[in-house]
């Protein structure tokens, strides 16, 4: 009968330890963690922070943007623990600053138009010659009677960077573009402009905005994991260094079952964590 006892209260032990939650790491612990960056990855850092701090309010995490080049210098020069950013870092960026980089999502970039525009589709041709200002009338397009207006992200941008390669094949951009500095931004411009085009991340397209399909290609985040959308990048969280303290307890949140579950109801597709 002992042996027995015994051996339930192992199973129960080894079954609680199995599903503790992963948010008890950050039980005991204090600090503060600073992360900025890539503006993309702001809803995903900010539900992780809200629930670590619910969880532990001597944990203090503060969450803000700035685009994947505020990410590395920042990450780099020891102004915040986390960097974000919405592209692969280049060799120059670790060689310089010494990052490790976690990629730990995909995520889509997508053309947007306001929900008003009747332009259901457009060709990479035609996307490269509206960027380029050779098109430059909605009509021109299959759209109504009426100039478009161009909107574009900052220099640095991770959003842009994948934009720029893998829709419009690193072509020219006209000068009149309106640039904004954030996907936050652009969607806001957008569904306030009757005669916008943009681009965001797929994870911040909502009814506000449309996404006209791209030579045939629909951007949701199934299609860009599954390869049938090729307008897509990884998102990365980059330390100076290994990650410690608080900074490591968060990374590794971001890949449990739980983080995984954010990063989807965020709009994006989880990564498994890199051996």
């Amino acid at each position: 009968m002992k042996r027995f006892v015994v051996s339930m209260l192992l199973c129960a032990l080894s079954a609680a330890a199995a599903f503790a939650a992963p948010l008890d790491s950050f039980v005991g612990q204090k600090g503060k963690l600073d992360i900025a960056g890539g503006t993309a990855h702001i809803p995903v850092m900010k539900e992780a922070a809200k629930r670590i701090m619910s969880k532990n309010p001597d944990i203090r995490i503060t969450v803000a943007g700035g685009g994947s080049g505020v990410g590395v210098k920042q990450a780099g020069e020891g102004l915040v623990e986390i960097g974000n950013t919405g592209r692969a870092l280049k060799e120059d960026e670790v060689a310089k600053y010494g990052l490790v980089t976690f990629p730990f999502a995909i995520d889509g970039v997508a053309v947007v138009v306001n929900p008003a525009n009747k332009v259901d589709e457009l060709s990479f041709e035609q996307l490269i010659d509206i960027y380029a200002g050779k098109i430059t009338n909605w009509k021109e397009v299959g759209g109504e009677d009426g100039a478009i207006n161009l909107y574009g992200r900052e220099d640095g941008s991770g959003t842009r960077e994948v934009f720029t390669e893998k829709a419009i094949k690193k072509s020219d951009i006209a000068p009149s573009v309106n640039v904004v500095n954030s996907n936050g931004a652009m969607k806001t411009a957008v569904a306030k402009d009757a005669r916008a085009i943009g681009y965001v991340g797929i994870g911040h397209i909502d009814g506000s905005v449309k996404a006209p399909k791209l030579a045939g290609m629909t951007a949701t985040q199934e299609n860009a994991a599954s390869g049938a959308y090729t307008i897509v990048r990884d998102l990365y969280m980059n330390t100076k260094g290994e990650p410690k303290g608080v900074a490591k307890l968060f990374i590794d949140y971001i890949y449990t079952p739980e983080g995984a579950e954010i990063i989807k109801d965020c709009g994006y597709i989880p990564l498994p964590r890199k051996k």
